[in-house]
């Protein structure tokens, strides 16, 4: 079968490895000249199971409420005139129910674990290198408050098979001495040892070698301008290459890997994916002081933040990502939302980075209400759907990958998870899911 993947980021090169393995053909299609050039370009760099508590939790309408309108808010709501985004909002404010919040919880811990399980499969058989370090994701919180409330999710993680366990201060600061200089201020830790970290645009590079190893075509520079559907399928993809030449691309079935993009081309197909951009930040410095510099990843809840040391062909550097913004599909670098995060890197880590030397990037995550990613059929046969992952696309792409190429393949996917239009399994015995798109 000829499979044509729309999308080069980190879930639609992971989906195009293992359609290869399957022994399909496949093409990969982007606007951008190289792969991961967006979304997959700059960001935390965690396999972050433990990073499984939904933005949409009881706790967040609350904190969205005490943030709007503050410039270097963690998770900042820009009010337009869109309504998507205001759907989008009440959708969120619907799954931040402790129901809800279990429910999703659940979902992202079992594709997590999965796709960690995957990655780790993959970098076993093919030798990947990308920066890796398996030292575990150390969440640490200097709010007391804060710290309380991560407790139950903590526990319903540990009862799903993730081992997130509660540490003192104290060992935090044994695990990560470079916590040392805010021991005072901790109020606890959490620490996942079987968490990860690495540098996820070198990982999607290298997997793109193995991919064209494999015969995997990439068409880049090709601007995809619409999904033509015929008879009920899509028939072909329209798309301008980079000299502005239009082209018709054909395949067998289509899978809509688009990022933040995604809903604006599944929309005329009548398919309408509650997917909104949330712009993410990063900031990329020198190592400066290696005493001073965390060797562990960490997690700092209370500010949306994380904080992922990578040592490969760039040097060594400290990785700082996170936050939040809603503004519709604005791109540009807020100079507010950059400099809070590089305050509080120093405030954490004094003298640990060049400041001055620091680069920033600003991506748009495509963000769920639930945080819960959508993969699997769309209501059109042969189109299927890899999306919506938000800030735990790196996290999920082997597992996603790969459980959509099972899909297509007409395979059961190997993880209990909610794909969309494919049989669920609960305890084993397999029923409808209820999943539309």
């Amino acid at each position: 079968m000829h499979v044509i993947v729309l999308g080069s980021g980190l879930l639609g090169v992971s989906t195009a490895y293992y359609l290869s393995q399957l022994g399909h053909q496949v093409s990969v299609v982007d606007r951008q000249a190289t792969p991961a050039a967006e979304t997959s370009f700059a960001n935390g760099g965690q396999i972050s199971v433990s990073h499984a508590e939904p933005w949409a939790n009881p706790g967040a309408p609350l904190k969205v409420l005490k943030w709007l309108g503050k410039e270097d808010a963690p998770l900042l709501f820009r009010l337009r005139a869109d309504q998507r985004q205001w759907l989008w909002g009440l959708q969120f404010l619907r799954e931040c129910t402790p129901a809800r919040t279990r429910h999703n919880i659940e979902q992202i811990v079992r594709l997590g674990t999965y796709s960690r399980e995957t990655l780790q499969q993959l970098r076993t058989s093919t030798g990947l290198n990308y920066d890796q370090r398996t030292q575990g994701i150390l969440h640490f919180y200097t709010s007391p408050q804060e710290f309380e409330s991560a407790l139950a999710p903590t526990q319903q993680m540990r009862e799903l098979g993730c081992e997130r366990q509660l540490v003192s201060a104290d060992e935090a600061v044994r695990i990560e001495p470079a916590l040392a200089h805010i021991r005072p201020q901790l109020a606890g830790a959490t620490y996942t040892a079987e968490d990860e970290s690495g540098d996820a645009n070198r990982f999607a590079r290298e997997l793109v070698k193995l991919c064209e190893a494999a015969g995997v075509r990439f068409l880049m520079s090709h601007t995809i301008t619409a999904l033509r559907e015929v008879g009920g399928e899509i028939d072909h993809v329209e798309a301008t290459d980079s000299e502005g030449r239009f082209q018709r691309l054909r395949a067998d079935a289509y899978v809509l890997a688009m990022g933040s993009l995604s809903p604006l081309y599944a929309a005329p197909l009548g398919i309408q994916l509650p997917i909104y951009p949330a712009k993410g930040y990063s900031v990329t410095m020198p190592v400066k002081d290696a005493s001073m510099a965390h060797q562990v990843s960490l997690t700092d809840d209370e500010y949306k933040l994380v904080f992922s040391r990578l040592t490969g062909p760039g040097g060594d550097r400290l990785r700082i990502a996170g936050t939040a913004e809603f503004n519709g599909y604005d791109r540009d670098l807020n100079r507010v939302r950059c400099e809070a995060i590089v305050r509080r890197v120093e405030e954490l880590f004094p003298g640990a980075g060049h400041t001055d030397q620091a680069s920033f990037w600003t991506g748009l995550r495509p963000a769920t209400p639930s945080n819960v990613p959508i993969i699997g059929k769309s209501k059109i046969p042969n189109l299927f759907m890899n999306t919506g992952h938000g800030t735990l696309g790196w996290t999920h792409a082997c597992g996603s990958g790969k459980s959509i190429a099972r899909i297509i393949s007409g395979l059961q996917p190997e993880v209990d998870f909610a794909f969309t239009g494919v049989a669920a399994r609960t305890s084993g015995v397999v029923k409808p899911s209820t999943s539309t798109i």
